[in-house]
C-alpha cells in the first residue's frame, strides 16, 4: 500500500514553481489531432500571463496548429528527492502583432530566453518567429510527496 501524499498547490506555490522554470510542454489540438512541443516561456507572476516566442517555417506542422487562436495547455513540472510538482495552464493562445508591443511586453518576451529545444536544418531566413500570449482561464498545480520508506522496500 502506497502512502504517497497528493496536495493542491496554493496560488503562491504555483507562482514560485513557474518563476523557477523557463521551459514546459505546450499542447495544441486541431479537430481530434494532438500536437505537443517543448517550449521556453516567460511568466509574469502579477498578471498570470505566459509569453511565448515560437519559431516555425511556413510549411511546418507547428504553423498549422498555431492558426486561428488555438486552445492550449501548458504543463510545467519539477521533481526533487521524492517530491513532484506539476502546473497546468489552460486557455487560448493569442498571437501578438509586433506592432502592438509595449516596453512591458518586450521585457516579458525577454524572459522566454530562446526556443531551447528547437534545432533547425533550415537557414535562418526561412524561419518565422511569432509572439504569443497565454492568459490562462484555468491554472492549477499539484504536489506529490512519495513515501520514501515505502518506495525503498
Amino acid at each position: 500500500m502506497s502512502l504517497d501524499q497528493q496536495t493542491e498547490l496554493s496560488p503562491d506555490e504555483i507562482r514560485e514553481v513557474l518563476s523557477r522554470h523557463e521551459t514546459g510542454v505546450l499542447s495544441l489540438a486541431k479537430a481530434d489531432e494532438p500536437y505537443a512541443i517543448p517550449i521556453s516561456y516567460g511568466y509574469d507572476g502579477e498578471s498570470g500571463r505566459f509569453y511565448l516566442r515560437l519559431v516555425s517555417t511556413p510549411e511546418s506542422e507547428k504553423r498549422q496548429f498555431l492558426t486561428s487562436s488555438p486552445r492550449a495547455r501548458l504543463v510545467v513540472h519539477e521533481s526533487n528527492d521524492g517530491s513532484y510538482r506539476s502546473i497546468i495552464a489552460e486557455g487560448t493562445l493569442e498571437r501578438v502583432d509586433p506592432d502592438e508591443l509595449t516596453v512591458e511586453r518586450i521585457v516579458q518576451y525577454g524572459k522566454a530566453k530562446r526556443p531551447l529545444f528547437e534545432i533547425w536544418g533550415e537557414t535562418k531566413r526561412d524561419l518565422d518567429i511569432q509572439l504569443f500570449e497565454l492568459d490562462p482561464e484555468t491554472l492549477g498545480g499539484r504536489a506529490v510527496e512519495l513515501d520514501v520508506a515505502e518506495s525503498d522496500q
